[in-house]
């Protein structure tokens, strides 16, 4: 039995795909290990500092957050206390925590693990810094990692390529569906065509997009969006200036709440800019729904050959969304290749790939 500490800026009930990634991998985990969270506490207001969750030891430490990174100083003070023989895995989208674990391992001299979940583009006033960041600090982050967790081949390649990592101490290792999820697919019925987002209401997931397409379709579609972000305020004015009547907000939704509006909707929709392995998508496929998607990396791999790619604009996106609503047929047998696919993911599997990188990377 290892003890594995799972470090991440955001965990449940912080909304997110990356904190449902830890949290599902972590409560696997903890039926074989000694599993512990490291975390924040930025969108988990109200949970304890620590606490037992679902066998999984949980700390959250009091942070702020500035240009969408977390800045927590005790989870440093933290990491430094862990016992020398745990295994620490690092999930990465945001910037200072690999700096933070990095350092804190060399220091040690302990090595750790890299979750790679997304190479994040730049946004904000300080955007402008971000390249030279990846390149001068971020990508020696990665070098140093014992092993570096991709979620795809593509993204295992653009590690390697673009990062200079090592090829053999990249990992691939996709993302998991939890058993709740699963279900199988419905005959669709005439009528309107119940759409579901599922997602972070952020710049990188483009909903601004999916509201745009809404307004060009010409079949009848109604979309509902569970997620909350930033940009929610933004987007219901966006959809009230558009005259968008058949659009409902739900705001985030977990646990029980989240498997249903999954089983309520007849087909699922994600207008991203950018993913790494969308969970949402794994999840509509494990329901039973066909999925619209944008045809950029991330989504790409996962829904090709399943479900329907549109280019990344709402004209391109609209007309899949028609094209899926007219067909019945089309409707039918995409919802039942998403129900095959996802037959080849499970948690259970995932959690014995990652046992098998830290194997692999000596720890």
């Amino acid at each position: 039995m290892r003890t594995v500490v799972q470090i991440t800026p955001y965990y449940p009930p912080h909304l997110g795909g990356l904190e449902r990634v830890v949290s599902n991998l972590a409560r696997e985990q903890a039926r074989r290990h000694d599993v512990r969270v490291l975390t924040t506490s930025l969108g988990a207001e109200g949970a304890p500092r620590t606490a037992r969750e679902d066998g999984v030891v949980v700390h959250r430490h009091r942070a702020v957050e500035v240009a969408h990174t977390a800045i927590a100083p005790g989870l440093a003070a933290h990491l430094a206390k862990m016992p020398r023989a745990a295994v620490l895995h690092l999930h990465c989208a945001h910037a200072l925590l690999p700096e933070m674990v990095a350092l804190a391992t060399r220091l040690r001299g302990t090595r750790f693990v890299l979750h790679f979940h997304l190479d994040v583009d730049a946004s904000g006033p300080l955007g402008a810094l971000l390249p030279h960041y990846k390149e001068h600090v971020f990508g020696r982050v990665l070098r140093s990692a014992a092993g570096v967790i991709a979620l795809t081949d593509a993204q295992a390649a653009f590690l390697t390529d673009t990062y200079r990592v090592p090829a053999d101490r990249v990992h691939v290792v996709p993302n998991g569906v939890g058993a709740s999820y699963f279900m199988p697919p419905r005959e669709p019925v005439p009528g309107p065509m119940n759409l579901l987002y599922v997602g972070r209401l952020g710049a990188q997931k483009n909903v601004a997009r999916l509201l745009d397409a809404l307004h060009l379709t010409r079949q009848d579609v109604r979309l509902r969006i569970v997620g909350d972000g930033e940009l929610r305020g933004r987007l219901e004015e966006q959809a009230a200036r558009l005259g968008l009547r058949n659009v409902e907000f739900s705001g985030g939704l977990l646990g029980e709440d989240l498997v249903k509006a999954y089983a309520d909707a007849d087909a699922f929709v994600l207008p991203s800019d950018k993913e790494g392995m969308p969970l949402v998508v794994l999840e509509a496929m494990a329901a039973g729904l066909p999925v619209v998607a944008t045809d950029v990396p991330g989504t790409r791999e996962l829904v090709g050959g399943t479900g329907l790619l549109a280019a990344p604009e709402p004209a391109a996106l609209a007309t899949a969304v028609d094209t899926l609503a007219a067909d019945l047929t089309l409707r039918a047998r995409l919802a039942r290749a998403s129900a095959e696919r996802s037959r080849n993911y499970s948690w259970e599997t995932v959690a014995q790939l990652v046992d098998d990188v830290y194997t692999k990377a000596g720890l």
